[in-house]
């Protein structure tokens, strides 16, 4: 199976190299917006789709017409065609779903700041050198701080604030197993504790977006009094981003650090399989019928905090972090159905709503069984966790018989 992987450094590019960069993420963003405006154009007045490989045929009008725009080379024009093609791709896929479809928009300069080549021309990397080349911009100094792996497919690089990063996508990118540690553990996710493990192991959440809740809402109602289009209104902008930012950063370090730990432990993890977009999305509005235009209280503002816990907690972060670690050490992560794993005794296996005293106790209405709410659930998860993958391999030797 070939493995696929993205590695990502930071780029310390020239004042030169930097407004050269700038410049072809107007020229991109005008070629973004260009081409979606002829995708609706045909659509609204022939009633005819333009596809990707169709808007790829009108790059070669382009070099004559606008030359500056492909001073990067055509792979960079290609790249910028295909995310649109993949957000209409999205749009339709969301339909189907019968999810909000969310039309592809019109890019403004704040909300396209990455370049994309998607295949091996037009760029470089140098290692040796510690730089990467890009066609048009030059030899841009790169901190390569870990050992690129695989073969190089693809690569972004993107603009965050004053910052600029590369990623690196690779293929063939080689398995580093690990020796068998002969352990197995169940792991229950939670908001106050991030997991609960079967083990008995309880580890507390940071909470880094609770924590610079109060620093962030100072510098929005500071943002709120700028006026619009001033450079003033602009720093505060940056100034938002750049502590939105790091809350990501502190999150998701710390979240590498947690799955690296599970990882190298254990060889079998179980966890929840969670729909979390289910999980935070926001309550139905109750319509008043005494009143007409009114509306009942219906929870929003406590289900809009606990929204905010599920995501601070960054449960999706972890599996997908989980999931492609496992891969590469050899280990196995599985996902169960969570129901009922928090109402369940590990003892007796009695099932009773009741059983969870508090969200924190469980106490068995049968047996008298009392633990940690959490670990109970996590003692569960591995169980399930263990049935689920003998039943399968009962039916894999069925099916050879």
């Amino acid at each position: 199976m070939t493995r696929c992987r993205t590695f990502r450094y930071r780029l310390h590019p020239t004042v030169r190299q930097t407004q050269a960069l700038v410049r072809q993420l107007d020229y991109q963003r005008e070629l973004y917006n260009a081409a979606l405006e002829e995708r609706i154009g045909a659509w609204k007045w022939e009633r005819r789709s333009v596809s990707y490989f169709d808007q790829c045929k009108t790059l070669t009008d382009l070099i004559e017409v606008r030359p500056e725009v492909v001073t990067s080379g055509v792979t960079l024009c290609r790249g910028t065609l295909l995310r649109l093609d993949r957000a209409f791709a999205s749009f339709y896929r969301r339909i189907k779903s019968d999810e909000t479809p969310g039309f592809p928009r019109f890019k403004t300069a704040p909300r396209f700041d990455s370049l994309q080549w998607e295949d091996r021309s037009g760029w470089k990397v140098k290692e040796d050198d510690r730089r990467l080349y890009l066609l048009g911009i030059g030899e841009i100094k790169t901190n390569y701080h870990r050992l690129l792996t695989g073969v190089p497919k693809a690569i972004t690089v993107k603009r965050e604030g004053t910052k600029w990063w590369l990623s690196v996508r690779c293929v063939d990118v080689p398995a580093m197993p690990l020796s068998p540690s002969g352990r197995e553990i169940g792991v229950d996710l939670g908001v106050r504790n991030l997991i609960a493990t079967s083990d008995g192991a309880l580890l507390v959440g940071e909470h880094f977006g609770s924590r610079a809740q109060l620093r962030l809402n100072e510098a929005q109602r500071s943002l709120a009094t700028k006026q619009r289009e001033s450079k003033r209104r602009r720093r505060q902008v940056a100034r938002v981003a750049q502590m939105h930012r790091r809350v990501a950063n502190q999150r998701t370090n710390a979240l590498h650090q947690l799955s690296r730990r599970l990882v190298n432990d254990y060889d079998l993890l179980v966890l929840e399989y969670l729909a979390i977009p289910n999980m935070v999305r926001s309550p139905r509005a109750k319509f008043d019928p005494d009143k007409p235009g009114a509306f009942l209280p219906n929870g929003a503002a406590a289900k809009a905090g606990l929204n905010r816990s599920i995501h601070d907690a960054g449960w999706g972060t972890l599996l997908s972090l989980l999931s492609y670690k496992a891969e590469s050490a050899g280990r196995m992560v599985v996902t169960i159905d969570p129901r009922y794993t928090g109402q369940t005794c590990h003892e007796c296996g009695h099932v009773d709503a009741g059983n969870r005293v508090t969200q924190a106790v469980f106490t068995c209405q049968c047996c008298g069984h009392r633990n940690h709410a959490d670990v109970n659930a996590a003692r569960n998860i591995l169980r399930a966790g263990r049935a689920q993958l003998a039943s399968a391999s009962v039916g894999r030797n069925w099916a050879t018989t």
